[in-house]
């Protein structure tokens, strides 16, 4: 793996955002492809609702959002902008508020709702050695109170609400918790000691499926579901591990099993639930080609975190006012879990562009824009 190299960088990374800003900006001006956004998942989408609840999983603090265009952190676990924020941008909208945030029938859920939290798993045990988190099954209970009881007030014709809805994108980006807070920690659980690594992975997708088919059944129509990155390249797993190179390959493949699964949803949720769409963001082969060959992306540090502690930066992630790397946009994670902005921004491009195969069998834009 690449970590530091004489050379400079490739301008990729430059030329993307570039990108990133053309066609967010050409999005903003003419072509809202969607009303809104709802948002479910863990720390990668999390952007404040953990700062509401009694949790240990926040980025409330400097040096989180050291580079972001807001005043103060905001709870986003990158030095800048997620994934989310990004798909907000190419649809055109604002990216959602974190839900917990918004007083009861808010006129800011017309443009979505963000409920992801930090720590949280599909399954309802996952990250409980943080504290207060909301699984899936929570976020999920979260939304149908959306729907039933406040965008009702804010849009009051039934016709209308159900058009809303399901024009809205739904995106799902949750299952890295289950394994390196759940799965890969046998100190705290004694979930790979009960199964396989291929049963953890169909239990998994089995139980988003089924939360899944609630958020159908609320009238969601147009959903982006993302797979699980190479967790075994995170920091994290490289110092857990004492991984002298390359990564954490039973993570890797514990990763590839429920993406595998994931995918066999997919195709099966297309076939059966009259009127959807369903599209995999394909993240694990995209990021593992960029720990692989980092500087082809204008990276130059791929297995250190820009802001933590011990080897790799991955044995204490970031802490409050601790230095963080200066040259950010050459790093590809932030702390010991999460990517930086600069990552995020290759991630969101790659679906959305629709030009890579990166999401499938369409783009995040095409099914923004049905």
């Amino acid at each position: 793996m690449e970590k530091r190299s004489g050379d400079e960088a490739s301008p990729a990374f430059t030329t993307v955002l570039f990108l990133v800003l053309c066609v967010g900006l050409l999005c903003a001006a003419e072509c809202a492809k969607a009303p809104a956004m709802f948002i479910f998942g863990d720390s990668l989408c999390d952007n404040g609702n953990n700062n509401f609840i009694p949790s240990l999983a926040r980025a409330n603090y400097f040096p989180y959002g050291i580079d972001s265009d807001f005043s103060i952190p905001t709870g986003r676990f990158s030095n800048g902008l997620t994934v989310p924020d990004y798909a907000a941008k190419y649809m055109g909208l604002q990216s959602p508020p974190p839900y917990l945030s918004l007083e009861s029938n808010s006129i800011m859920l017309l443009s979505g709702a963000n409920y992801a939290s930090a720590a949280a798993g599909i399954l309802d045990e996952t990250g409980h050695q943080y504290g207060s988190r909301i699984p899936l099954r929570e976020q999920v209970k979260l939304f149908d109170q959306t729907v039933k009881m406040q965008l009702p007030v804010l849009i009051p014709d039934p016709e209308a609400l159900s058009h809303f809805i399901n024009s809205s994108v739904f995106m799902i980006n949750i299952g890295s918790n289950d394994y390196i807070n759940n799965y890969l920690r046998p100190d705290l659980y004694n979930s790979s000691a009960t199964y396989s690594g291929t049963d953890f992975a169909k239990l998994l997708a089995d139980e988003l499926e089924h939360q899944i088919k609630i958020i159908y059944k609320a009238g969601a129509r147009k959903m982006l579901l993302a797979g699980i990155g190479p967790l075994g390249c995170i920091p994290d797993q490289l110092a857990r591990n004492n991984i002298t190179s390359g990564c954490a390959e039973e993570a890797n493949e514990l990763a590839r099993q429920f993406n595998q699964y994931l995918i066999q949803t997919i195709v099966r949720l297309n076939d059966t639930l009259p009127g959807s769409s369903f599209v995999y963001e394909n993240i694990y082969d995209r990021f593992y080609d960029i720990v692989q060959h980092p500087s082809k992306y204008g990276f130059l540090v791929s297995d250190e975190a820009c802001c933590g502690h011990g080897r790799y930066g991955g044995q204490l992630t970031c802490m409050p006012f601790q230095p963080a790397c200066d040259d950010r946009d050459h790093y590809l994670f932030w702390d010991s879990f999460h990517p930086t902005q600069a990552l995020n921004a290759i991630i969101s491009y790659q679906c959305y562009n629709g030009t890579a195969g990166d999401c499938f069998p369409i783009s995040g834009y095409q099914l923004a824009a049905m």
